[in-house]
């Protein structure tokens, strides 16, 4: 593993929190999994070993998603997709999916414009009864990660950017440790589409 990669300050070895959330989603193998702002995870490999076969990762870096794919390995169960999440030009065109899975990527968009275009790809792309995963940091997290401002959220405040039409199944805050011991609280969510 790189070690640069690892000194991030959301870089999680174990996406545990993750998995019990899509757990809960009860997906079949097949379902289209989405990934925004994948970078590094260890999410996709998860998923990979979990047997899911239509994974969509996504990151505005294509250094980033190179590394990723080198780290995956050949498989044809993973899409790698380089686009800007708030100036989308090829995710628009995807097909549907079943489940969106953000840990630590929105609360990067500082302003109301990117966050207005940020949810706009979301209900554009999640299906009817799809599901959406946002894990970022909670208000009693971090103002920065890694020298980047962030936003703060709780369960009530992305309920509100995703509006009536989701509906929330399940919330809980959780303080993960990074690698260099920093604290990082956040908030995990999980949200239904009706």
């Amino acid at each position: 593993m790189n070690t640069e990669i690892e000194k991030l300050g959301w870089y999680e070895n174990n996406p545990q929190k993750t998995v019990e959330l899509i757990e809960q989603c009860n997906l079949p193998k097949e379902a289209s999994l989405f990934i925004p702002g994948a970078g590094a995870t260890t999410l996709v490999d998860e998923l990979v070993n979990r047997d899911f076969s239509n994974i969509i990762a996504n990151d505005i870096s294509e250094a980033a998603l190179i590394k990723l794919k080198e780290r995956v390995g050949k498989t044809n169960a993973v899409t790698y997709i380089i686009d800007d999440l708030t100036k989308p030009r090829k995710l628009p065109q995807i097909d549907k999916i079943d489940l969106w899975i953000d840990r630590a990527v929105l609360h990067f968009f500082l302003t109301e414009e990117e966050q207005n275009a940020y949810f706009v790809l979301v209900k554009k792309l999640v299906k009817m009864k799809g599901y959406i995963i946002l894990a970022e940091f909670n208000l009693e997290g971090a103002k920065k990660c890694s020298g980047l401002d962030v936003v703060n959220y709780n369960e009530a405040m992305l309920q509100q950017k995703l509006g009536e039409e989701f509906n929330l199944i399940n919330s809980f805050n959780y303080t993960y440790v990074n690698p260099s011991g920093g604290e990082r609280p956040y908030v995990y969510t999980l949200f239904q589409r009706k």
